[in-house]
């Protein structure tokens, strides 16, 4: 899992001490609405969304797309933010402690070929929506509000213990 410079060099100064960060999660439909998009994680093997971290100074919205980009090789275009909720503190396999302030977005395929298109991830495929692979709860809840074309943004809480071990970002 590759760790964003800015976060190196809090790293370097704080060590593993917890951090807040805000993080993005694409749940990104194809046109017909029917399927999504999901990566399997090289850090856990965990089919997910497309997720990443905010730079600083950067709109989460844009976030989603970028990540988009750079996990899958898609561009998206983000519809809405589906929901907005924060993580268990989660203790990376290095040790880092953080807890993450997740922005969920409703998301539209564009264009590109999905492939896994960093280290971060072994593979990318479009799942119908009713047949998903197994995969965190915290993860469904996601993918549930982004689909779910509800026009007010969900407050999710996420209800895994407050201590989990976890290998990803954000959890």
């Amino acid at each position: 899992m590759t760790i964003p410079d800015f976060v190196a060099e809090l790293r370097r100064h704080m060590g593993t001490a917890p951090l807040w960060l805000a993080g993005a999660t694409a749940v990104i439909r194809d046109a017909t609405g029917h399927q999504i998009l999901l990566v399997r994680r090289a850090d856990n093997g965990w089919w997910t969304p497309v997720t990443g971290i905010v730079d600083p100074g950067e709109h989460p919205a844009h976030t989603a797309q970028r990540e988009a980009r750079e996990e899958a090789g898609v561009r998206i275009r983000v519809d809405r933010l589906a929901s907005l909720g924060v993580s268990r503190m989660i203790t990376h396999a290095n040790g880092d402690r953080a807890q993450y302030i997740d922005h969920t977005f409703a998301c539209t395929h564009l264009d590109g070929d999905p492939h896994p298109a960093d280290d971060e991830n072994t593979d990318v495929r479009w799942f119908p929506v009713d047949d998903l692979p197994d995969m965190p709860p915290h993860m469904l809840a996601r993918i549930d509000a982004g689909l779910a074309d509800e026009e007010r943004t969900r407050l999710a809480t996420e209800t895994e213990t407050a201590t989990d071990t976890a290998g990803g970002v954000p959890g």
